[in-house]
């Protein structure tokens, strides 16, 4: 039997794309791509705070990158 796929909510989707922008700027910061990804994953909350307060995924890449 096929697995029924999950629909996100048009935030959640929102949020997963910002941190998909995130990643490719924190790789042209320096990091690799896993390093990106693994920093997303470890400071998810981090990441979902500066998301909602606006941050646009460069500057949250930098913020990440001091």
């Amino acid at each position: 039997m096929p697995k029924k796929e999950e629909k996100l909510d048009p935030e959640t989707e929102a949020l997963i794309q910002w941190c998909t922008e995130v990643e490719k700027f924190l790789v042209k910061g320096g990091a690799t791509l896993a390093q990106a990804q693994e920093h997303i994953e470890e400071e998810v909350e981090w990441f979902t705070d500066l998301f909602y307060d606006g941050l646009t995924p460069e500057e949250a890449a930098k913020e990440a990158l001091n």
